[in-house]
């Protein structure tokens, strides 16, 4: 069913026979999400003017789910004994599909601190233990893309030839500049490093630095079993998605 995301660079892991669910009881649901990713591009412009935040492009990608009937959901709990109400919890989810044949619950990781993955796991955990969902979908950064980020940064900023950050920073529409963050670059550039590679090094290091969410950090967890025995989905975007 995912082989079409695969021949174009994602990422796949399926635990818990979360793809025979899909594919038996949510054919046209696994449809509509592989078209939606295929359709995915992010102009490399995007990655630096988000400041590492979520891309307008992955903006678009949630409205077009939310178009698709996959709204943020938040799931209650509440067990009462004897008309007392002992326990009482809420989990949001940012994407769910909610249909005849069950609920199937999306989070997308884009660029968190990594420990959101062991949150939405839990999440997706509690939540099929409760019967509220039949399978849980997880996408962020593939391998591929976390890998050539740094080159993509950087050749960005050889094409459109800039050399001074404040330049940089007023043509993308960035935030403003800490004074660390301008302070490492100048280091950079203090022991002759060309200004675009100097750049990128600092940027991709704050922003999309080991720490945050992508794909080698969340099949991490996975392998050791975090979510089960919930049926899940993940999937990683790969460099491909990015257009220089």
């Amino acid at each position: 069913m995912f082989q079409r995301l695969s021949e174009n660079g994602f990422d796949i892991a399926i635990r818990n026979h979360a793809g025979a669910i899909l594919a038996v009881d949510f054919p046209h649901i696994a449809d509509e999400l592989i078209d939606a990713l295929l359709d995915l591009t992010i102009p490399a412009t995007e990655l630096i003017g988000s400041g590492g935040g979520e891309a307008p492009s992955t903006q678009r990608l949630r409205r077009r789910l939310y178009d698709a009937h996959w709204p943020k959901h938040n799931f209650e709990f509440k067990l009462i004994v004897d008309g007392v109400e002992r326990v009482s919890q809420s989990h949001e989810i940012d994407h769910v599909r909610l249909t005849e044949s069950g609920t199937i619950a999306l989070e997308i990781e884009w660029n968190n601190k990594d420990p959101f993955f062991d949150r939405d796991l839990e999440n997706f955990q509690r939540l099929h233990a409760q019967s509220a969902i039949s399978a849980g979908i997880l996408i962020t950064r593939g391998q591929s893309l976390q890998d050539q980020m740094l080159a993509i940064v950087q050749r960005c900023i050889e094409t459109h030839g800039f050399v001074d950050e404040a330049e940089m920073v007023t043509a993308f529409q960035m935030k403003d500049r800490t004074r660390r963050q301008r302070d490492a670059v100048q280091r950079h550039l203090h022991r002759q490093v060309p200004f675009a590679e100097a750049f990128a090094r600092q940027f991709v290091s704050d922003k999309f630095g080991a720490a945050t969410t992508h794909w080698s950090k969340l099949k991490d967890r996975i392998d050791r079993g975090v979510g089960n025995p919930c049926p899940l989905l993940l999937i990683g975007l790969p460099a491909s998605i990015i257009q220089e």
